[in-house]
């Protein structure tokens, strides 16, 4: 069945793929991104040229996670347009790299807002439509940084992204009863098909930094960034993570994952969250909230 669905951090990247993968599914799929009028225009020609080409329901929408305002005005958009939201995919998001004393405490902030914050003002947007209509589907894109092989120079990223997740499980539990149902998917770290690691922040502490390349760690990025892609099967495509969430949209509602992980290089998240879910489901059951593992049926 065809839903509505809003993307965010849909230019480029995991976004882009998988909010084309969900238009050609059959699906209303709203690309959002920022300055769709600056220096995005030429990814919303390029959404628009798409919609056009493979005759799919895809269209642009101005949203920037970081305004609550931009964040209310584009969900109240979609609903105005399609008379409903069934679908939130959180992949908006920054990386950046680089040893974690030369980033000055604000850029970790600002990496905290968009990551983590970035999805409570979203979700603040839209919670309260899908919430009216006791169904709906809060799909978060993390990342096997939080609890996989976790080489240096990515701790703000890291940090972020494991904030992020506990966010998506938390509120698992909070909206079950409203019907409400998520899933996790993790990404490993592709290096190569998105513009991840080629557009992540650096330090702005630039002594700092220096120090750092000057001193015994000199070289150490950039052996992290060969290593990894070393990690990564020659065919590995990010295009599979796309993929992973048009299956998980397509499977009927209380039925579907509550996380799915798309590592080719294997880092081990995995491993940790089948532990870590597992005695999440234990204990939800043990302080009898075990209802609150899976979704009410809709109302």
């Amino acid at each position: 069945m065809s839903q509505v669905i809003l993307v965010t951090g849909a230019s480029s990247g995991f976004g882009a793929m998988t909010a084309r993968a969900l238009a050609r599914a059959g699906h209303v799929v709203y690309a959002s991104m920022r300055q769709t009028t600056g220096r995005n225009a030429a990814q919303v020609a390029a959404v628009q040229a798409f919609a056009q080409e493979h005759g799919v329901r895809l269209l642009p929408l101005e949203l920037d996670v970081q305004s609550q305002a931009s964040c209310d005005a584009a969900v109240a958009q979609v609903i105005a347009e399609q008379g409903r939201l069934d679908v939130v995919v959180h992949n908006a998001g920054h990386m950046a790299f680089g040893p974690a004393e030369a980033f000055l405490p604000e850029q970790l902030a600002e990496l905290y807002d968009v990551n983590v914050l970035g999805t409570q003002r979203v979700n603040r947007a839209a919670l309260p439509s899908l919430r009216q209509q006791g169904k709906g589907l809060l799909l978060w894109v993390g990342s096997s940084s939080h609890r996989g092989g976790t080489p240096p120079y990515l701790a703000p990223y890291f940090a972020a992204k494991a904030a992020m997740d506990a966010m998506a499980v938390s509120y698992a539990g909070e909206l079950a009863r409203w019907g409400i149902e998520t899933s996790i998917v993790v990404p490993g770290a592709f290096t190569k098909g998105t513009n991840h690691f080629q557009h992540s922040g650096s330090p702005k502490d630039a002594a700092r930094l220096d120090e750092y390349e000057r001193g015994p760690t000199h070289g150490l990025g950039e052996l992290i960034i060969k290593n990894l892609a070393a990690c990564e099967p020659p065919d590995a495509d990010p295009s599979s993570v796309a993929q992973a969430m048009v299956a998980i949209v397509d499977t009927p509602h209380g039925h579907r994952p509550f996380r799915v992980h798309v590592d080719p290089s294997d880092d081990g998240c995995e491993v940790v969250n089948a532990v870590a879910d597992r005695i999440r489901c234990e204990f939800m059951r043990r302080v009898g909230l075990g209802e609150l593992l899976s979704p009410r049926a809709a109302h």
